[in-house]
């Protein structure tokens, strides 16, 4: 008798318990409806998709699992040049997208792949992408696409890994096959590379095949992300050329259609997902790093050799950029706006 009442009682212990810890998982801190979105990226998981994944995993917590957002990976629900394209026809509700990937679909995004823009400080390029995800061009952009910015991928500066004879100086460049997009590209060219635009998946098996000598990528993530480090044998590191944009929206008729909490969560976990993001930049900067010393030749340039590209590749790609802009929108606006908010962020 005495154990049966012992049992019961730490039955009725172990119930109360389940009770409470299935309420606590449960419990939202944000009440609303049962909400399914699915995102879609191209890839594997990496540190691109480190701040979506918070926050995807945050809103269900928020909601108590009513908001759901699920990740798509490897190209699932769409291909990497498709994605605007996607949320037009409201295949998903959200999407990463490349700017260089199709120039033309998103032409004042563009402006984050001009060579040497004063982006090269994270905080910096946090502060300047935010603000700059609000302006009235960037908007328009995504308006085309039934697309909502959110938030930047905060890419880090470009760094080049390669094959072959290594370009010691900037002459080294010429003839040269490099995946770079972008302004970073015609930055290339103006040394007398030869372009490339492949989608990052593609890379790597050009690369392999030997159809390509360089890629142009985030440092150091991306190199790995997608193996061009296991088939290069040098590196550049401080040739810090400009990066560009692969940044997250949402469709705008399903981000419309939420009920106001839910749009204020998501706005309210903006800084967090960009600060995951950055923090997954710098864990694999320094695995990776160490690394790419021990197994590739590294390739520094002087500081006259640098003052020498950003004459060569800075001014002239500008110049060029905002003038084939012109008709499009206020691209020098666009242009200038960078450079006020950066100093905005340098003062804060």
């Amino acid at each position: 008798m005495k154990f049966m009442m012992k049992w019961l009682m730490m039955l009725a212990l172990a119930v109360t318990w389940t009770s409470s810890g299935t309420s606590s998982v449960n419990a939202a801190n944000v009440e609303g409806p049962k909400v399914f979105w699915k995102i879609s990226v191209w890839g594997n998981p990496r540190a691109l998709t480190a701040g979506m994944e918070y926050l995807a995993k945050k809103v269900g917590e928020e909601t108590g699992g009513n908001f759901q957002m699920k990740i798509f990976y490897g190209g699932q629900l769409s291909k990497a040049r498709e994605q605007l394209d996607g949320l037009k026809l409201n295949a998903f509700e959200g999407a990463a997208f490349c700017n260089f990937y199709h120039p033309g679909k998103n032409p004042a995004f563009m402006v984050f792949s001009l060579p040497f823009l004063p982006l090269g400080n994270p905080q910096v390029d946090k502060y300047v992408r935010s603000r700059m995800f609000e302006h009235k061009a960037m908007v328009a952009d995504m308006e085309k696409w039934n697309a909502v910015p959110y938030v930047s991928g905060l890419l880090p500066q470009y760094e080049i890994l390669g094959r072959g004879k290594a370009p010691e100086s900037l002459d080294g460049w010429k003839g040269m096959r490099v995946r770079a997009g972008g302004g970073l590209g015609k930055a290339m060219e103006k040394l007398g590379a030869v372009r490339q635009t492949l989608p990052a998946g593609e890379t790597s098996t050009a690369f392999q095949r030997g159809a390509l000598d360089a890629a142009a990528f985030p440092f150091t993530y991306a190199h790995v992300s997608f193996k061009i480090a296991d088939q290069a044998e040098w590196f550049t590191s401080n040739l810090t050329p400009g990066t560009s944009e692969c940044g997250w929206v949402f469709n705008k008729k399903a981000y419309e259609a939420l009920p106001q909490q839910y749009k204020d969560l998501l706005m309210k976990e903006r800084d967090a997902v960009m600060d995951t993001q950055l923090k997954a930049y710098a864990d694999q900067d320094e695995k990776n790093l160490p690394m790419f010393r021990k197994k590739m030749k590294e390739i520094k340039y002087s500081d006259a050799e640098l003052k020498k590209l950003r004459e060569i590749a800075g001014q002239p790609v500008w110049d060029e950029w905002i003038a084939a802009n012109k008709d499009k929108f206020n691209s020098q606006d666009v242009f200038d706006s960078i450079w006020k908010l950066a100093e905005e962020a340098q003062k804060k």
